[in-house]
């Protein structure tokens, strides 16, 4: 019965997780915009958002992990593969082999800022749903 009402949520929680990975990217990108030969990363939220809830189907399945020897210990339940991170184009090129277009990453923030604010409302307004069904208001 838990696994119906956490269900729900598990994308949003997910999406949520790596919506600030993308940020913790995209401000890095920014704090070196001036570092010579730094090379901007980014990350295809779109596939690890995928590869993140592959293995939440439905029914309640748990994600399981391959293991290579029966005595290794499984992962909990949160653990997931670390994000890919992918290098960005250059829009330019630059003298000192800085790849990062501060125009991009400002957009690029701000559109993940307003995103990751959508999904934090979006879970608050699950889990308010959720409560008032369950006290009966």
């Amino acid at each position: 019965m838990l696994d119906r009402l956490t269900q729900s949520l598990n994308f949003q929680s997910e999406a949520l997780v790596l919506r600030a990975e993308r940020q913790r990217v995209i401000a890095s990108n920014i704090a070196n915009a001036d570092t010579p030969g730094y090379v901007a990363r980014d990350m295809d939220f779109a596939a690890a958002l995928k590869q993140a809830t592959a293995g939440q189907g439905g029914q309640g399945s748990a994600r399981t992990v391959a293991t290579t020897h029966a005595g290794h210990i499984a992962p909990s339940q949160g653990t997931r593969a670390p994000t890919t991170l992918l290098y960005a184009r250059p829009a330019q090129t630059n003298l000192d082999s800085n790849t990062v277009d501060m125009d991009r990453e400002r957009a690029n923030f701000v559109d993940n800022a307003v995103r990751y604010e959508a999904t934090l409302r979006f879970i608050n307004g699950s889990v308010r749903t959720l409560l008032s069904a369950i006290t009966g208001q």
